[in-house]
Parts: structure tokens; sequence; C-alpha cells
């Protein structure tokens, strides 16, 4: 492959990307709702995407997280890097013993969680965030969420889609949410 073909196949533009609503089981309930914007690979949502840049040794791709959403304690073979480009989000980590540690973090602030370390996030703002997620793998596992519910459907955002609640497509006021 010339230069020429393997940048075109290796960019990747934002307003190219469409916003997935139902890339992760959790997702689909309220608290969890967020959309994936795949740029690298399809994540830990198990979802292909030919629009994505193929994943060679981790994923990337950016979260649109509405007021009050955010995602549901999980874990992941691997790690997961989130980086807040927008917003403000309170992550935190937990331990078996359900002791949790928490952290506010703002635009332009990092988290990285370790593999196989409960985690995870929620938009504590009044305005939409966008997070930058990666995670250390091309093709990583389904993630494993710590509530049993959630854990006995995490592959049913892959069978069908789901319509998503006219309150959800309503609540958010930004032009890049694409369609929310």
């Amino acid at each position: 492959m010339d230069v020429t073909d393997l940048l075109k196949r290796q960019v990747a533009r934002f307003v190219d990307r469409r916003a997935d609503w139902d890339a992760f089981a959790d997702a689909r309930l309220e608290g969890f709702r967020r959309a994936q914007h795949r740029f690298i690979g399809a994540g830990a949502s198990g979802k292909k995407d030919p629009n994505a840049i193929p994943a060679e040794h981790f994923t990337l791709s950016i979260m649109f997280i509405p007021p009050g959403q955010g995602n549901a304690a999980h874990t992941h073979e691997v790690e997961e890097v989130f980086f807040v480009l927008r917003g403000t989000m309170l992550v935190f980590f937990e331990d078996a013993a359900g002791r949790r540690a928490e952290a506010v973090l703002g635009e332009w602030d990092c988290v990285s969680a370790p593999a196989d370390v409960i985690h995870g996030f929620q938009n504590i703002g009044l305005e939409p965030a966008y997070m930058q997620v990666m995670l250390g793998r091309a093709t990583p596992d389904l993630m494993q969420y710590a509530d049993a519910g959630l854990q006995a459907h995490r592959d049913e955002h892959l069978k069908a889609p789901a319509a998503r609640p006219a309150a959800a497509r309503s609540s958010v006021t930004s032009p890049e949410a694409e369609a929310f």
C-alpha cells in the first residue's frame, strides 16, 4: 500500500463518526446513557465498525455523555484510560467489598483504570461532556459488569437496536450530539 492510501485509511474525522447510543448493554438504562464515537477499533462495545481505523494495539473512542449520565461499574482485562475533553466527570474505583474512591475530573484531566479494577464515571456537570476513552488491546473483551443483572445481559446490544426514549433525545442541546 502506498503512503497516500495508507494515510487515507489511517485518518478518522469526527464529522464522519456516527453516535452509537446502543454501544453497550448498560447504555440502554437511565443513568448510563452515552454515545460512543469509534475512531480506532470498537473499544469494548464488541461492535464492528468499518469506518473506524483498524486497531493494532489499542482502541480509541470519544464518548458523548449527557448531564447526569455515565456508565455502570465494570472491569476490563486490560487498562482503560478516560481523558476529559469537555465537561466535569466524577470517576470512581471500587474494591470487591464495595469500598469506593472518587475523584472529580475537569477538562484535560485523565485517569487510568488498571486491568481488573472496578471503575466507572458520571457526568456531574450541567452541560454535556466529551471524554476520550482508550483500551489497552486491539480487541478487548466485553466489559464485565459489577452488577449481576447487567452482566447477565451484557451482550444484548449486539443483537437488536433499542429505541431510545424521547426524554433522552430531548435532554441534550449540543449540536455535536448528532441526532441525539
